[in-house]
């Protein structure tokens, strides 16, 4: 049968107990931890590297810069190739594909072969896996609690940076990073098995309705459309041609590329480091690291609940201000003892890491309909992974030709202030959303 057949076909049966969505969910969410955890630990790897090799910071950024915008990038097209291929197939190809980047670094001596595994390999892999990822399988798989699923997949990426991060650091310290790069690659390997059960690419592949529709509704069809006619490429950058005339896209744009300059690029990659500039032990910043995780899965969650019960926009708009605000704090937090004022920031920070993700998936949907949404998110996430290598880039330059971190910690607050700021331009819409959702209409 074919994946357009299978969408056709009527379910045969509303299963009660667990809804397969939830398992489907559970498996997502695994392979968003392994997308991650790999890149939320290139900032412990640093040092390792650089003393083993004699690379400069300079290098071992630049790769990470590499990652970020090639995991940026791929993650539209990944939305037309999930469409095309099924997302068991995409997902099996992308897990593979990280697991030989993570356990290939092991074989490595120039840095160029830093950048095209860490880059190339891991890069398209993750940008596979990421957050686009999420999408499709919430707009799938779910009627309802549609924005709550979404707060738990961008919490993914906080999750393993809580599993990993101390461990990794742990074993670089006393193993070697051969050893932490290894465990990544057989963590990715562990879940491909999990792709053929509980995992389905639809709920009408799976004989069920979505989780909340009503049990004689008809099947919905599948998020990125009608199955691509066009190439995977040219599906993608013809939604980007018809996005680009829209105001609200381009302000979406810019706001996520400054979550990502101020999180994966400034956050994730440099915080290890500039902690230690400070005097700060590698693993008490890395702990510090990895509890920014904790409280980014309660923020995350918690901000898809409020995703689906008020204006996202405006949640939008609080999230960038009191970031901004955070950062401009800590340069001065930082030093050789944890003091409570950095335990403060560390909370803080959490609870607002990735919280934009929810608001900013529904503004999508919002904006451009349930049938383009999971591919205009795509070109959305792309500028996140664009402003978060851009990020980690000159962080690392500033660092060498200041000698200090402020001026990255400076620059990403400004820049927070702004995305807040033009959140008020973003034009009103007519919201795609169904009343299941609970989630009222934009401004």
């Amino acid at each position: 049968m074919t994946e357009t057949s299978q969408r056709s076909a009527a379910p045969a049966v509303v299963r009660r107990g667990i809804h397969r969505a939830w398992l489907v969910a559970a498996v997502t969410l695994l392979a968003l931890v392994a997308a991650a955890a790999f890149r939320s630990t290139t900032g412990a790897l640093f040092e390792p590297l650089e003393a083993e090799f004699g690379w400069t910071r300079a290098e071992t950024s630049g790769a990470v810069t590499a990652n970020l915008v090639i995991y940026g990038l791929v993650a539209p097209f990944a939305a037309v190739l999930m469409e095309r291929f099924t997302l068991r197939k995409v997902v099996a190809a992308a897990l593979l594909l990280v697991a030989a980047g993570s356990g290939l670094t092991t074989l490595m001596t120039a840095a160029w072969q830093l950048w095209v595994l860490w880059g190339a390999f891991i890069g398209v892999g993750t940008g596979m896996l990421a957050l686009v990822f999420g999408a499709v399988v919430a707009n799938r798989w779910f009627a309802a609690r549609r924005g709550l699923v979404m707060g738990f997949f961008s919490a993914a990426n906080a999750c393993g940076q809580l599993v990993f991060l101390p461990v990794v650091v742990h074993l670089a310290s006393h193993e070697g990073w051969r050893t932490a790069a290894v465990l990544v690659a057989v963590f990715a390997l562990a879940i491909v098995p999990l792709l053929a059960w509980p995992f389905a690419n639809s709920p009408a592949e799976a004989g069920t309705l979505p989780y909340g529709a009503a049990a004689d509704s008809a099947p919905q069809r599948e998020e990125a459309g009608a199955v691509a006619r066009r190439s995977a490429a040219a599906e993608a950058i013809a939604i980007l041609r018809e996005s680009l005339r829209s105001r609200a896209f381009w302000i979406l744009l810019f706001t996520f590329w400054v979550c990502g300059w101020s999180t994966n690029g400034l956050m994730q990659t440099h915080f290890i480091p500039a902690a230690h500039d400070h005097g700060m032990a590698a693993t008490t910043a890395s702990g510090l690291l990895a509890l920014i995780g904790v409280f980014d899965v309660i923020g995350t969650v918690a901000s898809g609940w409020l995703t689906d019960r008020m204006r996202p926009w405006l949640l939008l708009v609080a999230y960038y201000a009191l970031r901004g605000a955070s950062l401009l704090t800590v340069n001065a937090l930082l030093g050789p003892d944890v003091e409570p004022p950095l335990w403060i920031f560390i909370v803080f920070y959490g609870l607002d890491w990735v919280a934009t993700v929810p608001p900013t998936v529904a503004l999508c949907r919002e904006h451009f309909g349930a049938a383009k949404s999971s591919v205009v998110f795509g070109w959305v996430f792309a500028s996140h992974m664009v402003g978060a290598g851009v990020g980690a880039f000159l962080a690392g330059w500033g660092r060498e030709m200041s000698g200090s971190y402020l001026p990255a910690w400076m620059s990403a607050a400004v820049l927070c202030f702004a995305a807040a700021a033009s959140l008020f331009f973003l034009p009103s819409s007519k919201s795609h959303l169904s009343p299941v959702e609970g989630s009222p209409v934009s401004r």
